[in-house]
């Protein structure tokens, strides 16, 4: 008997609808008064390349002190001292439940309600100076991913069965060397993947600074663009440089989710690149043959 593969009609409508409405915002976007040459004329700039420096700088530190604190607060939410656990409860809370843009402004203007900054014999200083643009950006941000960070470390922790807790400690082996060798290389698994997209997301949620005067890539587009007579081009220069860099950390974040995936599958999933020599082999062979 000879199979004979069904078709399915509504794929080639709804393929050529998509065709369709991509032309018609193509051919919008052609004939809207847009100076696209300034695009290519500006996209690397000094000013902009710099902004890109500082922005991946600036979401790289931002991260860690996300990633150190959710560790930590992880830690006190799971802890059974009740003061502890309320404590990191209290603060969850609190960043998760405000705006990263309204964090940012109460961090810059604390001056009303500090006005020095007293650490005794290591420093003092007035918190407008003491509080720049890039401690303003750094608090801002790395403060508010630690609750989200924290969420996600606890689940990922809860997700490792108890069983295997108390297979190690039959073992003989430590709490601390549970952790470190049974429990986080599991929770890893699920650690991973939301933590990619975090770093994705503060990637793009450092463009939020430009509020409080830090210099980054979005700040330099809008100078540029004022300067220059070119706004709109320079938000779309400036999407174009978030698009890139926001890919290359895709890649990187399928690569380490797909090594912390070697214990849960008997087979790993081809690599982009393998995908591509296996297609390219297939091609060269006869059909009903190897090559």
């Amino acid at each position: 008997m000879k199979a004979i593969p069904v078709k399915h009609y509504g794929r080639y409508v709804s393929a050529v609808i998509a065709i369709a409405l991509f032309a018609a915002i193509v051919y919008a976007f052609s004939q809207g008064k847009i100076n696209w040459h300034a695009i290519p004329d500006y996209f690397f700039d000094d000013r902009i390349l710099t902004g890109v420096g500082k922005t991946l700088l600036l979401t790289v530190l931002s991260m860690v002190i996300g990633i150190v604190g959710g560790i930590v607060l992880a830690v006190m939410r799971l802890s059974k001292n009740p003061v502890t656990s309320s404590i990191a409860w209290f603060y969850i809370w609190f960043f998760r439940g405000t705006p990263v843009l309204v964090q940012l402004f109460l961090w810059f203007n604390l001056g009303l309600v500090f006005e020095y900054i007293n650490l005794g014999p290591i420093y003092k200083n007035y918190w407008s100076d003491f509080m720049t643009p890039l401690l303003t950006a750094l608090l801002g941000l790395g403060l508010n991913e630690a609750a989200y960070m924290a969420e996600i470390c606890r689940a990922g922790l809860l997700a490792v069965d108890e069983g295997q807790t108390e297979a190690s400690h039959a073992l003989g082996m430590s709490h601390a060397k549970t952790l470190r060798r049974v429990v986080i290389p599991q929770a890893m698994r699920v650690i991973v993947p939301p933590t990619g997209n975090e770093v994705i997301n503060m990637l793009k949620t450092t463009s939020l600074v430009a509020a409080v005067q830090y210099p980054e890539l979005f700040r330099y587009a809008q100078d540029i663009g004022q300067n220059s007579g070119a706004p709109v081009e320079m938000y779309f220069l400036a999407a174009a440089w978030y698009l890139i860099m926001t890919s290359i950390l895709s890649v990187g974040q399928y690569y380490i989710e797909r090594y912390y995936a070697r214990g849960s599958s008997r087979q790993l999933p081809d690599t982009p690149w393998q995908k591509v020599k296996a297609n390219m082999f297939s091609l060269g062979r006869p059909k009903g043959g190897a090559a």
